[in-house]
């Protein structure tokens, strides 16, 4: 899975070092290309104006719309972060494209965007993105005509796409009504599900994918789980922002919380995502909180951010790293080890389980015999071992010490397709 960092609040169009230089100490290597940085869905709305006169430092000041009437000059603009990304080795396997404003009343910007669109494909190719997002067409279109309005739109890229060699990404969107946000175009699974095969199949070939937008699941109200599953191999990126399911805001995942509860479903989230062994893109954008700091607390947020981002790929991927290894062993004989075997035991079987409580060798649990760590050196080195307790450093160490060469795993069950409920206190400690 790559971890990518959005830009937005963190990077500049005309002095990006700065931005990639606190990206890169925090531990990103990977950024998102937005286009819509230099061509936005407000400015898009305003096209056919010569200037607009935006607020800045207290004082009004006009500035010409550019990129919406010369798309061409597209690839100029991204040219400083392109040669700045190259120079510090930061890749970009995902851009964004410009889109309209979810309530938009202009109906004559199509020519306009598809340009945009396709002159985005182009700038994709000379960064090597693998994958562009394409939000749909008309986001407010009538219900029922979404389809029309976008089959169109989407096979005329097509052709540059593949010039390209970019994966155009469809994503779902919100639909404003009367100031309440309800599901939009793409929102229902099954729909984009139809859309993604139908346009593959018109392309003939696979060059539609999805974007998944987990806050856009959440301001809708979607069991996140059944939208996963649904879509199944067809996500290939997924935008994870967290949000009080009522306002469009960006926050750092597991920040939006109301009377100590998450507003967002980040168990459905995960389980889904793990259920369809996901190992796409994760695309982290906190730009509603990044807004909110301070630039001198900007350092640690960002790696708090990098943290967050490595904790939920490894969640994520927890199904996808068992399906790796032929054999695996799990050390722990508790609470963790009896969810192990609950959720994944009959699909990935352990050979035995170890725990370091020598009043327990020799015992049975949950049809496992518990064994002394000692029994570990009888192992092929291919044999995996999954740590099912939190003490994983000082496990980890000690099975490094004893000299085992074997592939050494994390496992936890925070996020389990099922749970028990009936934990087991009376070895509390030693195997969780």
């Amino acid at each position: 899975m790559d971890v990518i960092c959005s830009p937005l609040g963190v990077i500049g169009l005309e002095r990006p070092q700065k931005g990639l230089s606190a990206l890169k100490e925090s531990g990103f290597d990977k950024t998102l290309l937005d286009m819509s940085m230099a061509c936005s869905a407000w400015e898009l709305e305003n096209l056919g104006n010569q200037f607009r006169e935006t607020e800045m430092k207290g004082q009004k000041q006009k500035k010409q719309i550019r990129l919406s009437e010369h798309p061409e000059e597209l690839s100029n603009t991204f040219k400083p972060l392109l040669e700045q990304c190259q120079k510090d080795k930061f890749r970009m396997p995902v851009a964004r494209a410009p889109y309209l404003l979810r309530n938009t009343e202009r109906g004559d910007l199509e020519k306009v965007l598809s340009d945009l669109t396709r002159e985005s494909i182009k700038v994709c190719g000379q960064a090597g993105c693998q994958f562009l997002i394409v939000k749909p067409l008309f986001a407010g279109a009538p219900l029922g005509r979404e389809w029309e309005s976008n089959r169109k739109y989407y096979l005329d890229l097509v052709k540059t796409a593949r010039e390209n060699d970019v994966v155009i990404l469809l994503e779902n969107q919100c639909r404003d009504v009367n100031g309440h946000l309800v599901r939009g175009v793409c929102s229902d699974a099954d729909e984009a599900a139809a859309w993604i095969d139908q346009l593959n199949k018109e392309s003939g070939e696979e060059r539609f994918g999805f974007c998944m937008d987990a806050g856009a699941c959440n301001l809708c109200g979607q069991n996140m789980q059944d939208f996963t599953v649904s879509l199944g191999e067809r996500i290939k990126a997924v935008i994870l922002r967290d949000c009080d399911g009522h306002t469009e805001t960006s926050m750092l995942p597991f920040t939006s919380v109301g009377r100590g509860t998450s507003q967002t479903d980040w168990l459905g989230l995960i389980r889904g995502l793990r259920e369809i062994c996901f190992d796409g893109a994760l695309i982290m954008d906190f730009s509603s909180t990044v807004a909110a700091f301070s630039h001198l607390l900007r350092p640690q947020l960002l790696q708090l951010a990098k943290t967050i981002a490595q904790y939920l790929k490894w969640q994520i991927g927890m199904k996808s790293v068992l399906k790796k290894y032929d054999t695996r062993v799990v050390f722990g004989a508790g609470n963790m080890c009896r969810n192990y075997m609950k959720c994944y035991g009959e699909e990935f079987p352990p050979l035995f389980t170890c725990d370091n409580n020598k009043a327990r060798w020799g015992e049975w649990f949950e049809g496992l015999e518990i064994r002394p760590p000692e029994a570990l050196k009888e192992l092929d080195e291919d044999c995996a071992i999954f740590i099912c307790n939190i003490y994983y450093k000082e496990i980890e160490r000690q099975l490094r010490e004893m000299g085992l060469r074997n592939p050494i795993e994390f496992f936890n069950d925070e996020y389990m397709p099922s749970y028990y409920f009936d934990r087991l206190d009376y070895w509390e400690g030693e195997g969780q």
